[in-house]
C-alpha cells in the first residue's frame, strides 16, 4: 500500500485528488494538507511514503518547501501544478531539487487528456524511486565543462547516430550523459517522457551546460554531427532516412505505453533505418517503454547498453531491456558517455592505440 499526502492550496483539487487515488487498491490516502507548514506537521504524523505538492501556495510555496525537505527528510515528492509555458523552467527547477516527477493538475488549461493515469504512474514511481539518486550532474553551475576525453582519440561520425530514451530520473541522466560531450559526437535523437512545452525548456537549459547543441526537435530537422535533437512534448518522433542523410520526423498518433514521446517509437524507427550505424541507449524510467524498441534495435546490429540499477533512480524501464536480452551492456550511468565515445571511435584509431601501446613499452 503506497500512503500519500496531498499538499494544495486548492480544497478543489485536494478533494478530486483524494477521490481519484481512492480509487486504486494499491494506494491510500492519508492527509490532506493547505500548505508547507501543515504538511510538516503531518509528514510527521502520517509518515507516507510520497507527497503530492503543488507550486503555487501562500506562506511557503512548493518550490522553498521542497528544497527544505529534500535536504531535512529526503522523500518522493510528485509536482501536481498548473503547467504552461511560462512556468516550465520552475517546474524544471522543482526537477532539479528533487521531485521524482511533474505532472499537470486535471482540468488545467494544460493538461493532458490522461491525467489521472499520468498521476497514478507518477506516484508508483515515487513510491520505488531513489530519491538519494537525485543529484544535479556533475559540473559548475551553467558553466560548460571541458569535453569528456575518450580513449581514443577521435571519433567517426560519417552516418551513425546516437537513440537515448529515458523517464523518472531522466532530466539528470541525460544531463550527466551529455555535459561534457565534444562537438565531434554523432548526431543525437532523445525521447525523455515529458508534458507539452517543458520539453523546450529542457531542451534550452541544457543547450547552456553542454559543449554540443541541443534543442527541441522540430519536423525534418537534420541529424547532425555535435547536434542532440530531444523529442517535443506530446508528439512522437521517429527517424527516418533521405539519400545519405537521417533526419526525424515529428507526428502524432496513439500513446505507446501511456507515452507521447515514446521511446519505442523512436528506437523502432531507428532500428529499421540505422541498423548498426546506430548505437541505442536505455536510461532510468518507470514501466517498459523502450525494452523492445532496443531489442528491435540489437537485432537490426545496433549496439545496445542499459542503466544499472544501482544507478537508476527507478529500474523499471532497463530492467525490462535487460529481461528480454535487448542489452548488449549493463553499465552504472557515468560510464555511459565515455562508453559511448569509445564505441564510435574510428577503427583507425584502435589500431593506433595498439601501436603507440607497443611502442611505450619498448621505450
Amino acid at each position: 500500500m503506497i500512503r500519500v499526502l496531498i499538499v494544495d492550496d486548492s480544497a478543489f483539487i485536494r478533494r478530486v485528488l483524494s477521490e481519484e487515488l481512492s480509487k486504486f487498491e494499491d494506494i491510500e490516502v492519508v492527509g490532506t494538507a493547505i500548505d508547507p507548514y501543515v504538511a510538516r506537521d503531518k509528514i510527521v504524523s502520517e509518515r507516507p511514503d510520497v507527497i503530492t505538492l503543488d507550486i503555487e501556495m501562500p506562506r511557503m510555496d512548493g518550490l522553498s518547501f521542497l528544497s527544505k525537505l529534500m535536504h531535512h527528510y529526503p522523500m518522493p515528492v510528485v509536482i501536481v501544478s498548473s503547467l504552461s509555458k511560462e512556468n516550465s523552467e520552475t517546474a524544471l527547477h522543482a526537477l532539479e531539487l528533487g521531485a521524482v516527477e511533474v505532472i499537470p493538475k486535471p482540468g488545467s488549461q494544460f493538461s493532458l487528456p490522461d491525467v489521472p493515469h499520468r498521476l497514478i504512474q507518477a506516484i508508483r514511481a515515487a513510491a520505488v524511486a531513489d530519491v538519494t539518486k537525485r543529484r544535479r550532474a556533475p559540473g559548475n553551475g551553467n558553466a560548460k565543462p571541458e569535453p569528456v576525453a575518450p580513449i581514443l582519440s577521435s571519433i567517426q561520425t560519417s552516418h551513425k547516430i546516437l537513440a537515448i530514451g529515458a523517464s523518472t530520473g531522466g532530466t539528470q541522466a541525460i544531463e550527466t550523459m551529455l555535459r561534457g560531450m565534444p562537438a565531434t559526437m554523432p548526431g543525437a535523437t532523445i525521447v525523455q517522457h515529458m508534458p507539452e512545452y517543458f520539453t523546450k525548456a529542457f531542451a534550452d537549459r541544457l543547450n547552456k551546460v553542454c559543449n554540443i547543441e541541443v534543442r527541441e526537435a522540430r519536423d525534418n530537422d537534420l541529424v547532425l554531427t555535435g547536434v542532440a535533437l530531444i523529442a517535443p512534448g506530446n508528439h512522437h518522433m521517429v527517424l527516418e532516412r533521405s539519400g545519405a542523410q537521417y533526419l526525424v520526423r515529428i507526428k502524432d498518433g496513439p500513446p505507446v505505453h501511456h507515452q507521447r514521446p515514446s521511446v519505442d517509437v523512436l528506437f523502432q524507427s531507428v532500428a529499421r533505418n540505422a541498423g548498426r550505424n546506430a548505437l541505442g541507449v536505455l536510461l532510468t524510467g518507470m514501466g517498459a517503454d523502450g525494452a523492445k524498441g532496443l531489442l528491435a534495435m540489437k537485432d537490426s546490429g545496433a549496439h545496445t547498453i542499459a542503466q544499472d540499477e544501482q544507478s537508476c533512480v527507478v529500474f523499471g524501464m532497463p530492467k525490462e531491456a535487460i529481461k528480454l536480452g535487448a542489452a548488449g551492456q549493463v553499465m552504472p550511468l557515468v560510464d555511459i558517455g565515455p562508453a559511448v565515445l569509445n564505441r564510435f571511435a574510428a577503427p583507425s584509431d584502435h589500431k593506433a592505440a595498439k601501436v603507440k601501446k607497443a611502442v611505450s613499452k619498448a621505450v
